[in-house]
This record gives structure tokens, sequence and C-alpha cells, in this order.
């Protein structure tokens, strides 16, 4: 149960968190056409995901349960993306490199017509 806790703590700051930069981002370049904060957040949480990879799981210089907080709940609101790039470098660092892409490209290629064709199915 704990565990739930931990990660919904994380998620709530992920969540508003990921708000709070995509509206800085947005107030700080209003006419710019790149989705800016999306496209910030996306590489700040893949980059902490990292950090928080190695201080959690591979040095163990933080306590287990932060990766619920950290890495399920916080950057699992704030970008789902991080979650993917370390699951595709997991793969890279395995040797597993055609697997790798293909799981690359296949999530990013289908999740983008999954969204689409949800669009149209709702219209």
């Amino acid at each position: 149960m704990l565990q739930y806790l931990l990660i919904a703590l994380g998620g709530a700051g992920g969540a508003l968190a990921r708000y709070g930069i995509g509206r800085l981002c947005q107030s700080g370049f209003p006419n710019l056409a790149w989705p800016i904060g999306t496209f910030s957040v996306n590489i700040v949480g893949s980059a902490l995901i990292g950090v928080a990879y190695v201080f959690i799981a591979e040095r163990s210089s933080m306590h287990a349960d932060w990766r619920y907080v950290l890495m399920v709940g916080f950057f699992g609101a704030f970008t789902t993306f991080s979650t993917f790039s370390l699951e595709s470098v997991a793969m890279l660092e395995a040797g597993r490199i055609g697997l790798a892409f293909s799981y690359m490209l296949a999530s990013l290629s289908l999740c983008v017509l999954a969204c689409w064709l949800g669009i149209i199915a709702a219209r």
C-alpha cells in the first residue's frame, strides 16, 4: 500500500511540474509553432530518469522507495517518454540493437497513428 502512496505523491508532483514548465515555456515563446513545452519536458525528463536510475538502481545511494516516488510516480507523470527512453537504452546496453530500434520505431509510429485514429474515431 505504501508503494501506491509513494507513486501517487510523485505523480502529483510530476504532473504539476509538467504543467508549470509547459505554461512557462508557452509564455516565454508565445508565437513559436514548435511545442517547446512538451519538447523540453521530454528531454529533461529523459535525462533526469537516467540520473535517478543510476543513483537508485545501480549505486543504491538512494533508498529503493525513491524508485516509486521518482521513476514511476514523478517521471511517469512528468513524461512517459522518459520511461520509453530508459527502456530503449537498456535494450541498447544489453546489445539488443535490432530490438531496441524496432521498439523505438514501432512505439513512435504506432503511438502517433493510434492518437490520430483515436481523434478520427471520436470525431
